[in-house]
């Protein structure tokens, strides 16, 4: 038995004897089979792979902590930031927006931000197909345009931040609610552009959301152009609900460091997020998005009843 795990059977005992101490003794404690931990992965990919994905990590996370975990896969981004407001979400990966969503309204915190291409950061890119004739973002004024989920940072709201500053105006707006499928519908020519996240080249290779289909269309570089990026985003959080005991917080966030170092923790989490490897965090990180997001006329309001 490692340290972690006794650590983690001295606080549950403890919290057991407290509570018998007072007379309520929670006979499901957080982490108990009849109470597992929801971790929830956001749809920013195809849900089966993340659904069979998720599965391997969970099991990890189990055999190292000792605790239960159930996964799942909600339909949004929304959906999973109201998930801690009902009591639906214990742990998520999502978005950095959704995060501050998250923890403006419930009080969910980061404790863990995911690191690609040897960066927490990231951006937002305007895509077109070549022979769109869209050669600068200008072009787009009246062109029909996709963006992704409606609370994506890179998908959505920078894109429209940079077009909303030079006061350009899309004519029909879709929402993908995936990069890839944005992709896929401006390699289709389905739209004339659309927004989806960057990642810079790494070893030639591309690494932006248009890696997502080489699969379906190996010419999809040759394709589908960046026309422009957005500023800096910070890279995705593993975000706990509030009130979470920071034993657990700690459990589990070392057993999915250790996860990303192991060769098939690599390769699971590169094919669920994309994701090299995790680092710790905290809240502070993600102030100077604050501040870029309380500058911009972005509707919060709005997008949440979306």
């Amino acid at each position: 038995m490692n340290k972690q795990t006794i650590v983690l059977l001295l606080v549950i005992s403890v919290s057991f004897l407290f509570a018998a101490s007072c007379g309520k003794v929670n006979k499901n404690p957080l982490g108990s089979e009849k109470n597992p931990i929801k971790f929830l992965f956001t749809p920013s990919v195809e849900s089966t792979v993340l659904i069979n994905h998720s599965s391997e990590l969970i099991k990890y996370l189990e055999e190292k902590t000792t605790l239960k975990f159930k996964a799942s896969v909600p339909t949004n981004y929304i959906t999973v930031v109201e998930s801690f407001g009902t009591n639906r979400a214990d742990i998520a990966i999502f978005n950095s927006f959704g995060y501050l969503l998250a923890h403006s309204k419930y009080g969910a915190t980061a404790e863990a931000i995911v690191i690609r291409n040897n960066t927490h950061f990231y951006a937002g890119q305007i895509i077109t197909h070549v022979d769109s004739g869209i050669t600068k973002i200008e072009d787009i004024h009246g062109k029909n345009f996709a963006y992704t989920d409606p609370s994506s940072l890179s998908g959505y709201l920078f894109p429209k931040k940079l077009l909303n500053d030079k006061k350009i105006v899309p004519g029909k707006i879709v929402f993908g609610m995936k990069h890839d499928i944005v992709v896929t519908m401006v390699y289709q020519r389905q739209v004339d552009a659309g927004a989806t996240f960057y990642s810079p080249p790494k070893n030639k290779m591309i690494q932006d959301a248009r890696f997502k289909v080489l699969t379906q269309f190996p010419d999809v570089e040759k394709k589908v152009k960046i026309v422009q990026l957005t500023q800096k985003i910070p890279n995705d959080p593993i975000v706990f609900k509030k009130g979470m005991p920071k034993e657990i917080v700690n459990a589990v966030i070392d057993a999915m460091i250790e996860f990303s170092q192991t060769e098939k923790g690599k390769k699971i989490l590169k094919e669920m997020y994309s994701i090299e490897g995790i680092v710790r965090t905290t809240d502070t990180e993600f102030d100077p998005l604050r501040k870029i997001i309380n500058q911009s006329d972005i509707e919060i309001d709005e997008l949440l009843r979306k």
